[in-house]
């Protein structure tokens, strides 16, 4: 592959249980975070568009045949389909900044690499979290993933604020995005269902989807449970 000057690169290497090791490069364009990769000349069928097609969709199967999602993930169906969900993995993120290597599960290791490459793949409804993939987290909890999802919405109406627009201090918007991502979640456990043998690329996706029902909870309940750590700025 053929690198564009200061794309950022995200490596993900999966160690298995049989000592087989899969690495995955993740580059992304260092100004649109566009995912950068080569799609194949006849993507399998369950990347068509119109293949349990997201029912929120914004795009045509009329006039774009192939959902661009799916297309991000092809890789992972093919060289993780042997794989079981709870298989142990030794995982190694390595970034331009740091390389983190943790013992996992293969679902917890595909979840985190499959939320990088949905957020980046061109998908209209995923690419708010693009700003969470350019700060990429391996294997954040349930707790960083609400924590970092508020901490870039907020940060977005600062913009907004800046730009004289109106800002959405209440996260109306933030609560749509992730009722928005319920729906693909769940569309693109179905594609999984039908290209997969094995479980671990669906129940990759079911983590993704724990998240996602969980950040509009959190956001009707004013994030309290979090906000004894900003006491400091409260307080003055």
């Amino acid at each position: 592959m053929t690198l564009i000057m200061n794309s950022v690169i995200i490596d993900y290497r999966f160690k298995l249980s049989d000592d087989k090791v899969e690495e995955f490069r993740v580059e992304l364009d260092p100004d649109s975070l566009n995912l950068l990769a080569k799609i194949p000349e006849k993507p399998p069928a369950w990347t068509k568009l119109d293949f349990h097609q997201c029912p929120n969709c914004p795009l045509d199967a009329g006039s774009q045949s192939y959902c661009p999602l799916a297309l991000s993930i092809i890789d992972i169906v093919e060289h993780f389909d042997h794989v079981l969900s709870y298989d142990r993995i030794l995982l190694e993120v390595i970034t331009k900044d740091r390389h983190i290597s943790q013992q996992t599960s293969a679902q917890q290791g595909l979840s985190s690499l499959m939320g990088l490459l949905i957020a980046t793949s061109g998908c209209p409804l995923t690419e708010y979290f693009k700003p969470m993939a350019r700060f990429h987290l391996p294997l954040a909890s349930r707790d960083e993933t609400i924590y970092r999802a508020a901490s870039m919405y907020l940060l977005a109406q600062y913009f907004l604020h800046r730009e004289g627009r109106e800002a959405d201090l209440q996260l109306e918007g933030l609560k749509r995005i992730y009722d928005n991502i319920q729906e693909v979640n769940y569309s693109v456990a179905e594609r999984l269902r039908a290209a997969s043998e094995t479980d671990s690329p669906v129940n990759a996706i079911v983590i993704l989807d724990t998240y996602a029902k969980a950040i509009p909870f959190v956001i009707e309940d004013s994030l309290k449970y979090i906000k004894h750590l900003f006491n400091s700025y409260i307080k003055s």
